[in-house]
């Protein structure tokens, strides 16, 4: 596998590739890589010639007293990870390199990045649009790969596509989850034992919801009701939101129909978790 730190090589090397005719796929990451990041991996394998993957912690989508400073960094154990999933080549910039001294440009995706974690977190995807703009200038992948649980980021990032005639494909991937439920995330690593299972009521109530839906209850007022009565079982496990919205605009919905999400996020201690699921 191939490492490089600096734009105008990874420019340089994606070119060659797709001159040769390949059809590139690219997976990026903040690494802290985990068995969802593997899956994406290996859906790119099975659909490309060539993979790219990066490794960047962006400190544009962080605020201030969010966990930039803190968020797990695995570098050597990550590269031997991808290694083994026959990634071609790793892009693993520093932030001088990706936000040189005087870049002042950012990519704002107005309404739809306003909406779940945008509310949230203000700015947040504002940093996550302008930090994948530029990824996709520098790699150029004719395939990128995310994963659905983050399905608010899928639909920022989706519209900004659309938006900039960005010759990419978005491939949105299943949630991978622990045996007991849980979604994989890069942030588990900061849960004690006992917030862990704490953690796992996220997946209870959607659970929950997914069983009123099945008994025929599309009203989203009863299915949202239904799934707080889960999360407020657990203790110390404060609900940022529980929303059914259109999985595009993620505009709140009277119904949940089919293609609709349904998405939770919550602070377990300190931590913030997120998890979904689409309407089938």
């Amino acid at each position: 596998m191939q490492i490089v730190t600096k734009v105008a090589e990874m420019q340089g090397a994606c070119r060659r590739l797709r001159l040769n005719g390949l059809v590139l796929g690219f997976v990026p990451t903040m690494g802290a890589l985990h068995a969802g990041h593997v899956s994406l991996v290996r859906r790119a394998r099975g659909e490309c010639d060539a993979i790219s993957a990066s490794i960047f912690v962006n400190p544009l989508q962080f605020a201030p007293g969010e966990d930039l400073a803190r968020y797990p960094r695995t570098f050597e154990e990550d590269c031997r990870l991808l290694e083994a999933e026959n990634v071609d080549i790793l892009f693993a910039p520093d932030a001088a390199e990706m936000y040189p001294q005087g870049a002042v440009t950012t990519v704002s995706v107005p309404g739809v990045g306003d909406r779940l974690d945008g509310a949230s977190r203000p700015g947040h995807f504002t940093g996550v649009a302008t930090v994948v703009a530029k990824l996709f200038h520098v790699v150029s992948p004719q395939r990128a790969y995310f994963g659905q649980k983050d399905a608010a980021q899928l639909a920022v990032l989706r519209q900004m596509v659309r938006d900039l005639n960005f010759d990419v494909e978005l491939v949105g991937c299943a949630i991978v989850r622990d045996s007991d439920g849980l979604a994989l995330s890069s942030r588990n690593k900061y849960l004690s034992a006992m917030e862990r299972d704490r953690a796992l009521t996220l997946h209870r109530a959607l659970r929950q919801i997914e069983r009123m839906i099945a008994a025929g209850e599309r009203r989203t007022a009863e299915l949202i009701a239904g799934g707080m009565e889960i999360l407020k079982t657990a203790d110390e496990v404060r609900v940022d939101y529980l929303s059914i919205v259109d999985a595009n605009t993620l505009l709140p919905v009277s119904s949940a129909e089919t293609g609709t999400l349904v998405a939770v996020a919550a602070y377990i201690g300190t931590t913030r978790l997120i998890d979904n699921f689409l309407v089938a």
